[in-house]
């Protein structure tokens, strides 16, 4: 009989070593070593080929002779996710739903597979957390149902995929990725070695079968989802849903996308009877601004192809301290700290000695360079304690000499503009070279932050 070896595997990059560390030399993570027992076999069995449901292997092909089928998209009846997934649904992909706990993943995949239960497909709910009568009695509240939903709550994935060649379902979700387990592996339940080896066969299962499979993935205190890294890599698709436990708003963001665009965003609202779509997420952004209150300052921010206005808050105080204090959220800190610097060396306002606090509100988070010239203006609107007409936007990115840069897709973010009755938007001048189309809102090119803060104040 083999003699069972002792490994102490990473948990977060798969880095595997010989004795305990407590800091892994590969990732730097603290604590994230985990004993793993290992019994080597004596004869290795030949790895089985790619074989379809119907038992017909797949063999190598000449490039000149495979059939390329015009790409169809399933329609989910959720609007937002069909935009964030590109149009719908690709058959045979892989996705990969990302998200903190309780924050709304079972329900959006329970409520998918409910719409798409109904359009005579096949779903097998495979569910490692949760019983039969649990998801039963979830389904009831969110009004979920139809003769093609299947639960099945069993971890065994051997048993999972005899239950898939039987079936030969449409969709098959996986709630979570976490608590299934392959037998043959001796590591536990979780482990970086049980997640590979479970998204590996249903990749295969994927591609093979053409049958769509999401997979649920929890995420670490860091945001990341739970797992190694290869997770990721191994999917089409990677979606995060993320939101704020305090309030009723939840963002569906894609972060990798074989088949369509990354970056794109669904907005939803969580009630008792589930997740609600919000079809204009720009209204809800702006609902509650305050009339008169200065620091505030409204972007038109692009999220994958969608125009979004966000209002961007600033607070600027005298600092109480030697060194002055910089606060983000939604924004990049460091992004601040660099726009601080420009205002104060090209606008000549003195900001050394003020804590600033900024926020994009309704629970956003803010990446591109089209920001830069809203976050300035809320700032300088603040420190002058002077209010930004209600009516004006502002989109351009600074630059480290003063200047406003031109951005991307300036159409979109006016035409959004307009839409939500805004009177003037702030746009960087060379966007407005060779483009004549106007909107019912006056555009107003600008070169400088000193020109910009001329024009406002």
């Amino acid at each position: 009989m083999a003699k069972a070896k002792t490994r102490y595997v990473c948990q977060n990059c798969g880095y595997v070593s010989a004795t305990y560390l407590g800091r892994c030399p590969n990732c730097g993570g603290w604590n994230t070593l985990v004993e793993e027992t290992t019994t080597p076999t004596v004869t290795s069995k030949a790895a089985a080929p790619r074989t379809t449901s119907a038992g017909k292997q797949v063999r190598p092909q000449r490039l000149n002779d495979v059939t390329i089928q015009k790409e169809t998209r399933v329609k989910t009846g959720l609007g937002e996710l069909n935009r964030v997934l590109g149009g719908g649904i690709v058959p045979g992909s892989l996705i990969l739903i990302g998200g903190d706990p309780g924050i709304g993943k079972s329900t959006l995949l329970l409520q998918v597979s409910g719409e798409l239960a109904n359009t005579d497909a096949k779903v097998l709910y495979v569910s490692g957390e949760e019983s039969a009568s649990q998801i039963k009695m979830r389904a009831g509240r969110l009004g979920v149902g139809g003769s093609g939903m299947y639960l099945y709550p069993e971890t065994d994935m051997p048993s999972i995929q005899q239950a898939i060649d039987d079936m030969h379902p449409d969709y098959v979700v996986i709630d979570s990725v976490q608590t299934m387990n392959v037998p043959e592996m001796n590591s536990a339940v979780g482990s970086v070695a049980q997640i590979r080896e479970v998204t590996a066969e249903l990749m295969k299962i994927a591609k093979t079968n053409q049958i769509t499979i999401f997979i649920v993935g929890h995420v670490t205190k860091e945001g990341a989802i739970a797992g190694p890294k290869i997770l990721e890599h191994m999917v089409d698709t990677v979606l995060y849903f993320e939101g704020d436990m305090h309030h009723t708003y939840r963002m569906l963001r894609s972060v990798k996308n074989r088949f369509g665009s990354t970056n794109e965003i669904g907005i939803f609202e969580m009630h008792e009877s589930g997740l609600k779509e919000v079809a204009n997420p720009s209204e809800i952004f702006l609902d509650e601004r305050l009339a008169g209150a200065t620091g505030s300052a409204v972007v038109v921010s692009m999220e994958g192809t969608r125009p979004i206005l966000v209002e961007i808050q600033a607070l600027m105080t005298p600092t109480q301290y030697g060194n002055a204090k910089r606060t983000s959220t939604g924004i990049d800190h460091n992004k601040v700290s660099l726009i601080i610097a420009v205002l104060e060396k090209r606008a000549n306002l003195m900001l050394q000695n003020q804590d600033a606090y900024l926020k994009a509100t309704g629970g956003v988070r803010l990446d591109e360079p089209a920001i830069d010239l809203a976050v300035a203006m809320a700032l300088a609107s603040s420190y002058r304690d002077k209010e930004i007409s209600p009516t004006d936007c502002f989109v351009g990115e600074l630059g480290l000499t003063g200047e406003i840069r031109r951005v991307n897709r300036i159409e979109s973010r006016i035409k959004e503009a307009a839409k939500l009755g805004f009177k003037r938007i702030f746009v960087p001048k060379n966007n407005l070279q060779g483009w004549t189309a106007r909107d019912k809102i006056e555009v107003i090119g600008v070169t400088s932050i000193a020109e910009a803060l001329k024009k406002v104040f």
